[in-house]
């Protein structure tokens, strides 16, 4: 069962697993409480845009959507807070248009040769050394990130309000906060793909909620949540010789269920 973690594909595919499924939980346990999943998925399908982009200048596609999924996210972010457009209708306008742009280069793009089915459904196992790399850095960045700023983030994901009149910035924090879930998004593209992408940074937090109120140990759930479904659906899918994005965010969704279903908060509430 295990020799093909002899490969080197397979031990870049593993490794790069473990660190999307981390980065996923940890960003996720805030898109969780502060209700930003929309968002997230708003993100997710304009990386298709991002890619696009790439694509269409010859580039590689990553660093465009990387470049392209942080100015969508502020978009949407300035678009909502400077105006009174609300964030959910926001989300659906960038949404459909990035997409649009996606679809309008590629169509325009005469003979790419770019696969993007696996940018779309995620190609775990074709997953570079340079791709490994970079996602080491952006989930160091990102881990630094929330580990220097944990209180501040934390405070806001519960009340900004509040937050702001004690002198925490929380507008500040806010767009740092979904630039690290833009760049979350893209370092799954790989895993997941663009598509499936959302459910990875949300089902882990989600299931982890199930089963704790506290915040830092919803966290420490939601990682092991997230590297073990990532893990695990890589080795399920190498057996089995199916598609490893599907098996991943499927092996999370049931992990999310179960969880549902042992939730203390379930059981508080039949007893209410």
């Amino acid at each position: 069962m295990l020799e093909s973690f002899a490969f080197a594909y397979m031990q870049r595919a593993t490794v790069a697993g473990v660190l999307v499924g981390a980065l996923c939980a940890i960003i996720g346990v805030y898109v969780v409480l502060k209700g930003l999943a929309f968002i997230g998925a708003g993100i997710a399908h304009a990386s298709f845009g991002g890619v696009a982009i790439g694509v269409w200048l010859g580039i590689n596609p990553i660093w465009s959507a990387i470049v392209f999924c942080i100015l969508t996210a502020w978009g949407i972010g300035i678009t909502s807070r400077s105006s009174h457009v609300k964030e959910d209708t926001a989300v659906g306008v960038f949404f459909a248009s990035t997409m649009a742009l996606g679809i309008l280069l590629i169509g325009l793009k005469q003979g790419y040769q770019v696969d993007l089915f696996s940018y779309l459904f995620g190609s775990i196992l074709a997953v570079t050394i340079q791709d490994v790399w970079t996602t080491v850095v952006i989930t160091a960045v990102v881990l630094a990130t929330v580990l220097i700023l944990y209180k501040d983030l934390m405070f806001i994901t519960f009340d900004s309000e509040m937050a702001e009149v004690t002198g925490v910035p929380a507008g500040r924090l806010y767009f740092l906060l979904i630039t690290m879930m833009a760049l979350t998004v893209v370092m799954s593209i790989k895993v997941v793909g663009i598509v499936l992408v959302s459910a990875l940074i949300v089902t882990p937090a989600a299931a982890a909620y199930q089963l704790t109120e506290k915040f830092r140990n919803m966290m420490i759930i939601a990682v092991a949540f997230g590297i073990g479904s990532c893990v695990v659906g890589l080795i399920l899918s190498d057996i089995l010789g199916i598609a490893s994005g599907a098996t991943i965010v499927l092996l999370s969704t049931a992990i999310f269920f179960l969880c549902a279903a042992i939730s203390p908060r379930r059981r508080r509430t039949k007893e209410l």
